[in-house]
């Protein structure tokens, strides 16, 4: 499970983001976890907690969107959802393709608490 590794980055990286720009809380940290990213997000939401559970982060909200693996055939120009298609163009049955997104992880957002 490379999960753990991967929330421990983005506590690190959230962290020092925080301290460059004298964050003292955090309130809700948001991710985007494309689905091609082979990255679990069932994993990130269970293992996150275990993480941050003895840091300044413990209370923060974990809040996870994710992306659609989508892609284009090159061979008829289809736009299609790839694992809803098992990687073939639902038009022409072609297995190449563009990867237009669903690929990534990163973090789209901090927000800190209201006043």
């Amino acid at each position: 499970m490379h999960e753990i590794g991967v929330v421990r980055s983005m506590v690190k990286t959230v962290t020092d983001f925080s301290e460059q720009n004298d964050m003292k809380e955090v309130a809700e940290i948001v991710l985007d976890i494309g689905e091609l990213s082979l990255i679990i997000p069932k994993y990130v939401e269970d293992i996150y907690p275990v993480v941050v559970g003895d840091t300044w982060l413990k209370d923060t909200k974990l809040v996870i969107n994710v992306i659609p693996g989508m892609a284009e055939c090159d061979e008829c120009n289809e736009l299609f959802h790839v694992i809803e298609h098992e990687g073939y163009c639902p038009n022409c049955s072609s297995f190449e393709k563009t990867i237009l997104s669903g690929k990534d992880f990163f973090i789209r957002e901090i927000h800190i608490p209201e006043d």
